[in-house]
């Protein structure tokens, strides 16, 4: 019986780019960044309720009133979902192509909250902004993931 001599050729394995790898970080911190201020927030809800209204007041800023009438709920959820966006970054990270499914459906979430929450008519033009850009530079990078 004569043997296979040929070596074998290590299969090669999908290489992340560079912009794959920046935009994973960008998404670490921002989106862990609004995770744990969201947390914190939901926690110590009382408290940052008089600590915005007295900078409210104070600076005389418009639009305040939306955070204001906002629950701790909203928070808790946008925690939640933030960290859902983190997971999914993580995932690309490691290439496995469902981690783009999972941060898109958490940014689509993340978009349509504060209209559910906070009875707003419209989404947030910069959050689409964002979000959208986000999702469109991941998605370049689906045919190397997993």
């Amino acid at each position: 019986m004569e043997e296979n001599t040929q070596p074998l050729l290590p299969e090669s394995k999908p290489k992340r780019s560079n912009l794959l790898t920046v935009l994973c970080i960008l998404t670490f911190i921002g989106s862990g960044m609004n995770m744990f201020s969201s947390f914190v927030i939901s926690a110590f809800y009382e408290t940052f309720i008089q600590v915005l209204q007295e900078i409210a007041e104070k600076f005389n800023l418009p639009g305040m009133d939306v955070f204001l009438e906002a629950k701790p709920l909203f928070f808790f959820i946008s925690g939640i979902l933030y960290a859902g966006s983190v997971a999914g970054a993580v995932l690309m990270f490691q290439l496995r192509k469902v981690g783009f499914h999972v941060y898109t459906i958490f940014q689509i979430l993340l978009v349509i909250a504060p209209m559910y929450f906070m009875h707003l008519s419209g989404p947030n033009i910069s959050d689409l902004i964002f979000s959208g850009t986000f999702i469109i530079l991941y998605s370049i990078h689906l045919k190397i993931m997993i």
